[in-house]
């Protein structure tokens, strides 16, 4: 493959996507136990999910590289911008170009559910959509960067969790059960579970450059606010699980129990780099977490 090819594949940072997928396949798939969902709604809607992950992902790292944060000394995977593999006005051009492709995506995912843009819920889901392409940008970059500031969690938990999975339930149904709030906070914490982790690991680089939840109270309590975010994410889900008729296929999602526990065994365990192994751990987690937890309520359907 060109080089240049490879570098613009490795700054899309295809390995997150599954995390940001996860929230939409769990709202999808309980919008689908309850109602018809159309299969050009759901593609559009995991089409957008991917576009605003990308944008995000490249915009992080042109603020990142900008501001000083990917350089010497860096915990985590050096960036194709501070190997030289792609300019600065490469990465521009990239957001331009996702931009776009979130945009055509969300107009056509708001076409195909409700057929039309002139109407309250389109029109509330298109500033929604500003808000995220907006959200998705200026993690790391702007004059005021929101994830310096310490407010990535916030905004993870937001936009990962209760926009990804009510919303794409919305999208897909046109409607909202109070309780699908439950399983959203439960992507929602493990989404920002992942980002906290990734914070305890870039603890000692990160000092000089931003605002983190990890920097503010000390890394063993930052190793306990990860420990409620996944315990918490858990009884949320479990939660809503019992609320709805019982039927063991319900509780299918507690088979990924074992691998939670390995998680939070190495956030223990390890500090800095040794840290690596838990954060892709905990995205492939909360994806089957997610996959089996619609899953379960989908089999009556077969």
């Amino acid at each position: 493959m060109n080089p240049k090819i490879s570098a613009y594949f490795s700054a899309m940072r295809l390995r997150t996507l599954p995390l940001s997928a996860a929230g939409v396949i769990l709202g999808l798939m309980l919008a689908a136990s309850d109602y018809h969902v159309s299969w050009k709604v759901a593609l559009f809607t995991l089409l957008t999910t991917v576009f605003l992950q990308i944008l995000s992902n490249v915009s992080n790292e042109l603020g990142d590289f900008m501001s000083g944060t990917d350089g010497a000394g860096r915990q985590g995977p050096e960036g194709v911008l501070s190997r030289g593999l792609l300019t600065r006005s490469d990465f521009r051009n990239m957001i331009i170009v996702y931009i776009f492709l979130c945009i055509a995506s969300g107009l056509a995912m708001i076409w195909f559910s409700f057929g039309t843009f002139f109407a309250l819920e389109p029109v509330l889901l298109m500033l929604l959509g500003c808000a995220a392409i907006s959200g998705a940008m200026r993690y790391t970059l702007g004059r005021n960067p929101y994830g310096y500031r310490g407010l990535g969690d916030l905004y993870v938990f937001l936009f990962f969790g209760l926009v990804s999975v009510i919303g794409s339930y919305f999208v897909a149904s046109h409607t909202v059960r109070p309780f699908v709030l439950l399983p959203a906070f439960s992507i929602g914490a493990f989404s920002v579970g992942v980002l906290n982790v990734n914070n305890i690991r870039d603890m000692k680089t990160d000092a000089a450059t931003r605002v983190t939840i990890p920097l503010r109270i000390g890394e063993r309590a930052a190793k306990v606010y990860q420990t409620v975010l996944v315990v918490a994410g858990w009884v949320s889900m479990l939660v809503y699980a019992s609320l709805r008729m019982f039927d063991p296929w319900h509780y299918l999602f507690v088979l990924t129990l074992p691998l939670y526990a390995v998680h939070l065994a190495g956030v223990w365990k390890h500090s800095g780099r040794k840290l690596d192994p838990m954060l892709p751990l905990l995205v492939m987690s909360t994806f089957l977490f997610a996959l089996l937890g619609g899953a379960g309520f989908l089999v009556y359907l077969f």
